[in-house]
């Protein structure tokens, strides 16, 4: 069995909320059988994970198309071998 170290919590996160947004928060702590503190980091964790890689996948999508918008408009010389198998495809297909 894989022995499970703790890590040291070292850091503090404060928030204020209103009576009824800590009714809530308690209830779904309840719900999830965790205590309110365990509840607010792990949802905490997850929502700022998935933003993170939300916005990796916005970044990258505005890369890549970009890249492909630049091959459209500026296609690079064909090389030597797709010149070769284009001949070949054109020989083969009429």
């Amino acid at each position: 069995m894989a022995l499970a170290y703790a890590v040291k919590k070292t850091e503090r996160l404060e928030a204020r909320v209103t009576p009824e947004e800590k009714e809530t928060i308690e209830t779904a702590a309840l719900l999830r059988g965790t205590s309110v503190t365990d509840f607010l980091v792990m949802t905490a964790k997850e929502a700022a994970v998935r933003t993170i890689r939300e916005n990796e996948v916005l970044i990258l999508a505005e890369r890549s198309r970009r890249i492909f918008v630049e091959a459209l408009l500026n296609p690079p010389a064909p090389t030597e071998k797709a010149l070769v198998a284009a001949d070949r495809f054109r020989a083969e297909v009429g």
